[in-house]
């Protein structure tokens, strides 16, 4: 290591005055310090050690480590818990400048989690460890009773549609499947519901860690040597990508301008009331949308082509594709119309954005091995209303 514990504990109780100050409210911190294998299962494991086995898992631990091995990809300078106390992994490998970095911006995180109503409204950090133990738990019982594979198989279909919540409550109160299997249903929606405020509020999360570690830093009384390290790490992390939108950057972007229109107490406010949907909306500007370049297109039979530009009047049509394609906006809508005959009736919501077929077969295919009767799903392809049909053998036709 390019420094000692006790250096980490000096530059901790600075940060935490200068969090103190500055007015963040956050739960009480705790840091430990992981090296690059533990950094990939964490990532994978979502930041629980304790998360119960599946196969998918391993698949992602190997593909992570593959694209890091051939620098591809950069491991996260940390890794933070929704969490009371709070938790932080903080990369062995990092800099002296980078873990004094990244710990403040995990204090940011803190204050995110700790403030934010859909974090109050939707989860109970006192118990964050304690639920993924049990659940963790509770999978290798049943493992230990019913087998590897027919657990995996469950999970395999609970997580094909773990964010259609209102779909995987109806199931599990009214499908005719086993207890175990109606608790596994239970162990994944919770699970889901737990992070889905993480989902929801990504730019806004991450341009609030970084706004304060910006912030401190720049108060930290830093020396020459590592306040330089400092402006380039920093710069580095909220940089525009020119392939896709950088939620530090773009989180960056409207807070430093909100706070020069506004002043401080218009941050807070929006950090506690606000997801990336409304985050977007209420406050990115004609302005931040020039300065990003941002633009709408369409692929047409492998043609690309731009259909809104950010100019006086394109940029409306610009923010407002791009606000509802965000945290839970990125995921289909599906309803549950009807049960008729013990066929499942579902609809998707279309909004423009159509399903792919082959993949909605598949998960179709799963549907039906939680419900055990039909299911149909009603869409649209081409502006056309179709139904895709999958029988309890599994067999898939469209209508």
């Amino acid at each position: 290591m390019q420094y000692t514990i006790k250096e980490l504990e000096y530059w901790n109780k600075k940060i935490e005055e200068k969090v103190k100050q500055f007015g963040l409210n956050c739960y009480p911190q705790e840091f430990e310090i992981i090296n690059y294998n533990n950094m990939l299962s964490y990532q994978v494991y979502l930041g629980m050690p304790s998360m119960y086995p599946h196969w998918s898992f391993g698949k992602n631990y190997d593909k992570l480590k593959t694209l890091y091995r051939h620098n591809l990809i950069g491991l996260p300078y940390e890794i933070v818990i929704n969490s009371n106390p709070c938790t932080a992994y903080l990369l062995k490998e990092n800099s002296l400048l980078m873990q004094i970095l990244t710990m403040t911006h995990v204090y940011g995180h803190n204050d995110f989690f700790k403030n934010n109503r859909l974090y109050i409204e939707n989860t109970n950090p006192q118990h964050t460890f304690e639920m993924f133990k049990s659940h963790g738990d509770r999978i290798r019982g049943y493992i230990d009773k019913f087998g590897r594979e027919e657990v995996e198989k469950i999970l395999d279909a609970v997580h094909s549609i773990k964010f259609q919540i209102n779909l995987l409550e109806f199931i599990k109160e009214n499908g005719e499947i086993d207890s175990w299997k109606k608790d596994i249903l239970g162990i994944v929606m919770e699970q889901t519901k737990y992070f889905i405020p993480q989902i929801e509020t990504k730019i806004i999360n991450e341009g609030w860690a970084s706004f304060w570690h910006y912030k401190i830093l720049k108060n930290l009384e830093l020396p020459q040597s590592l306040y330089l390290e400092f402006l380039n790490r920093h710069n580095a992390v909220v940089a525009p990508n020119k392939e896709k939108i950088n939620p530090y950057y773009l989180g960056f972007e409207i807070f430093t301008r909100l706070e020069e229109a506004y002043g401080t107490d218009k941050l807070f406010e929006a950090r506690t009331v606000e997801r990336d949907e409304s985050f977007i909306r209420r406050y990115l500007t004609k302005e931040l949308c020039m300065d990003m370049n941002l633009f709408q297109y369409k692929i047409d039979e492998k043609t690309f082509i731009v259909e809104e530009i950010s100019d006086e009047e394109g940029y409306k049509t610009i923010k407002d594709t791009f606000r509802k394609s965000v945290g839970m906006g990125s995921i289909p809508f599906i309803e549950l119309k009807d049960i008729g005959n013990k066929t499942l009736l579902l609809e998707h919501k279309y909004d423009g954005r159509e399903l792919d077929l082959n993949y909605v077969g598949e998960t179709l295919k799963h549907v039906v091995s939680l419900w055990n009767h039909k299911v149909i799903l009603k869409t649209k392809l081409n502006k056309k209303s179709i139904e895709v049909i999958c029988s309890k053998d599994k067999e898939i036709s469209y209508v």
